[in-house]
Formats: C-alpha cells, sequence, structure tokens
C-alpha cells in the first residue's frame, strides 16, 4: 500500500488543480446558465433544485479530496470516501429521474431528439458508475489508478457543462463530437502528466479516453434506434 507523506508548502499539487478546475467549470456553466435566464428557477422542478444541490455537495468532496492527501490526511481521505460513495449514488439516481422526467414533461433541450437525450444520460450514467467502481476497487491498493479513474469519471459530468456553454443548436450534427473532443482533451492533460511523471501514459488514464469515446460512440448509435424512441415515446405520453 502506497504511503502519503504531508506536503507543506502552499502551492497546488496537480491533482488539487485538476479538481478544482473541473468543479468551476461545471458549476460555472451552471450559474452562466441561470443568470442568462435559460431556466426560470422558480418553475424547475424540486427535482432539479436538489440535483443541483448535489452536484455541489459531490464537486465539493471532489476538491476536498486530494487537499487532505496532500496534507498526509489519509484517514479522514478515507472517511470522506464513504460519504462521497453515497453522495454519488444520489447523483446517479437524480441524474436518472431528472432525465426521465425531462422526457416526460417535454423539457428535452431542442438541439436534443427526446431519445437521443434518453440515451446520452442513460449512458453517461453507466460510464460514470462504471469509472468510480474501478476507483473503488482501487481505493487503498493502487493510488495512481484510483485518483485517474475519479478524475476520468468527473470528465463525464463535462457533458452537461458543455451542453449548456456550446452554442450547441449552431453545432448541429457535430456539437457532441465537439463534448467529447473537450473531455478528451481534458484527458490528454492528465496524459502528459503521466508521461512527465511516470514516463508512459497509466492505463487508469487510457480507460478513461476510452471510455468516453465508447459512450459517444455507443449513444450515437443507441439514441437513433427505433427501440429507443419508442421508448421515449412511452415515456412522454406516460
Amino acid at each position: 500500500m502506497a504511503t502519503i507523506a504531508p506536503v507543506r508548502d502552499f502551492a497546488f499539487t496537480f491533482w488539487q488543480k485538476m479538481a478544482l478546475g473541473l468543479a468551476v467549470f461545471v458549476l460555472f456553466s451552471f450559474v452562466q446558465s441561470g443568470l442568462r435566464n435559460l431556466a426560470d428557477l422558480r418553475a424547475v422542478p424540486v427535482w432539479e433544485h436538489l440535483l443541483a444541490a448535489v452536484i455541489v455537495g459531490w464537486l465539493s468532496l471532489f476538491v476536498t479530496q486530494p487537499t487532505l492527501v496532500r496534507r498526509g490526511l489519509v484517514a479522514q481521505h478515507r472517511q470522506l470516501g464513504g460519504l462521497a460513495l453515497g453522495v454519488a449514488v444520489g447523483l446517479v439516481l437524480l441524474f436518472g429521474f431528472s432525465a426521465v422526467m425531462a422526457v416526460r414533461d417535454g423539457a428535452v433541450p431542442s438541439f436534443f431528439a427526446p431519445s437521443y437525450f434518453l440515451a446520452l444520460n442513460a449512458i453517461g450514467i453507466a460510464g460514470f458508475v462504471a469509472l468510480l467502481g474501478a476507483a473503488a476497487v482501487t481505493a487503498g491498493k493502487d493510488l495512481e489508478a484510483h485518483r485517474r479513474y475519479i478524475v476520468g469519471a468527473n470528465v463525464l459530468l463535462l457533458e452537461p457543462a458543455l451542453d449548456r456553454l456550446l452554442p450547441m443548436p449552431l453545432m448541429a450534427p457535430w456539437g457532441e463530437f465537439a463534448v467529447m473532443l473537450a473531455q478528451l482533451g481534458v484527458l490528454g492533460l492528465l496524459a502528459r502528466h503521466d508521461l512527465r511523471t511516470l514516463g508512459t501514459v497509466h492505463r487508469a488514464t487510457l480507460a478513461g479516453m476510452a471510455t468516453v469515446a465508447i459512450l459517444h460512440s455507443f449513444t450515437e448509435m443507441v439514441g437513433r434506434l427505433p427501440a429507443m424512441q419508442a421508448i421515449a415515446a412511452g415515456i412522454a405520453a406516460s
């Protein structure tokens, strides 16, 4: 098991910078969306407010965890890991529920077909769960893999963030391709860090990149299937 020595200077580590950068970007995307009146906050369903609160909690833990590691507070890091697991479960359930309710209520963004939106969320959630599962398995056993799986899972949260920042209606049909490139670009920063510190790209970084590419490819196929269109139509009619 790897030992973690405390760092006493005030310089941010790569992992702190990565966590803080991703968290700020995701939060900024949602805040600016509200400020630009893209959503009437008074009309937003209660579960959307709950989802926003859970996202803030999740990102707060994401930023806190590498700081605890940097300070050598391993016991506290592991204790928060248990809390993070519970928050992650809530995040997954609320994301899925909100996607279904958006289809039911006709609140899907105009640049997505309901079937595509449903597939995008379902497949994205599956990828998030898979990478978090890998992070849980490697916790306490392989620090290098663990932290990279966590970053990979959070890179998937850039999907809804980028959908709110990019001019998606003007980018059809290439909007989701641009989102994929942005996600791979962030993981490219992680790969560069691997090369500098390890001399090679870590397998967990490669797994994150493969997950992003596979999820987008799979969504393109599944989102347009007649069966998915029928499921979305059934939800909308319920």
